[in-house]
């Protein structure tokens, strides 16, 4: 097929999305498929081959208008890979313009993107859902440190993060009251709310699911203890046991919490659902990601990886997926009289 790779952007994740983007073209080209890898910084056709260089070595004008993609790069493209981070990428913004488009495109709807990508909306959901999460309040760009409860979520540390951002960027694990604002500040620079929420002592986990279909469960050990940007994405930085060590009843139990997570949201595609593990037990949901990284360090591949399935398979999951899910929103269509 012939197979648009859109990579890159202007979010705060744009490295990250270079490397997916690369790794899922030369997937795309090991499985015979025929690629464009596209720049959404600025709807620039990549060099084969060489995608990530090329577009970390631009000089992208931060001043001038964001354009996803040119038309004429997508036209004659039969299915749509995203592989970008964070800002329009994943809250919804690019999946409605392909669907204007009526162009079959990876990972979750409109909505549910959406949905996902505004912490504190999914977290209102999951609560909803009876899908244990943290603690939390939200409270403006602007807000003064007194403007945190931290009693009524269960007092110090807390964590302080962008309400829509990903990859742990601008968050901070918060010790004691003295820490608050320099990370309400450091949190602000990222967006117009940030969400507070109590820190769950316990191990870090993550499961990865392939349309409703959960993987074996990911345990991360950050080295530095906090799962932040350097730790996810520089190699050495964490160490991980994939299955993770628990006994198999707690597994699938939050195995099922993950696929409910993602279900509750609406959510489609490769997708991936993180959680904390306290001493008591209790799987606490913080996220629903999208638009996962595959990175050589990322965690939906190296789930896929002990479930027998190899990157190249994933990605071919990738586009069966998407093309089942516009092939359902076809039949969802009302028809017109």
């Amino acid at each position: 097929m012939r197979v648009a790779v859109l990579m890159g952007g202007r979010s705060s994740e744009r490295e990250i999305s270079l490397r997916t983007g690369r790794g899922i073209a030369e997937a795309l080209r090991n499985l015979g498929h025929d690629v464009v890898a596209i720049d959404a910084a600025d709807g620039r056709r990549l060099p084969p081959g060489d995608e990530e260089r090329q577009a970390l070595a631009a000089a992208l004008d931060p001043s001038d208008e964001v354009a996803l993609a040119r038309p004429e790069t997508l036209r004659d493209a039969e299915v749509v890979l995203i592989a970008l981070h964070g800002s329009s990428g994943e809250n919804g913004t690019l999946q409605a313009l392909l669907d204007l488009a009526g162009k079959p495109y990876s990972g979750s709807g409109m909505l549910a993107s959406a949905l996902a990508m505004n912490k504190a909306v999914s977290k209102r959901i999951f609560e909803q859902a009876g899908i244990p999460t943290p603690a939390w309040q939200l409270v403006s760009a602007d807000a003064p440190a007194t403007a945190v409860d931290a009693s009524a979520l269960g007092g110090y540390p807390l964590v302080v993060k962008p309400n829509e951002e990903g990859s742990s960027v601008g968050l901070t694990v918060v010790r004691g009251e003295g820490e608050l604002p320099g990370a309400l500040r450091l949190a602000a620079e990222f967006g117009a709310e940030t969400l507070v929420e109590r820190y769950i002592e316990g191990r870090e986990l993550t499961v990865a699911l392939l349309g409703d279909r959960p993987l074996p469960i990911v345990e991360i050990r950050p080295r530095s203890g906090l799962y932040d940007y350097e730790s996810k994405y520089t190699v050495g930085h964490s160490e991980y046991s994939c299955p993770a060590d628990l006994p198999e009843p707690l597994a699938g139990r939050i195995r099922e919490l993950g696929r409910a997570a993602a279900s509750v949201l609406g959510c489609s595609g490769v997708s991936r659902v993180d959680f904390r593990l306290d001493q008591a037990e209790i799987a606490y949901c913080l996220e629903v990601n999208t638009v996962p990284g595959m990175t050589p360090t990322s965690l939906v591949p190296m789930a896929a990886r002990a479930a027998g399935i190899s990157y190249d398979q994933v990605v071919q999951h990738m586009i069966d997926l998407a093309l089942a899910d516009a092939r359902r929103r076809r039949i969802q269509q009302p028809s017109k009289t």
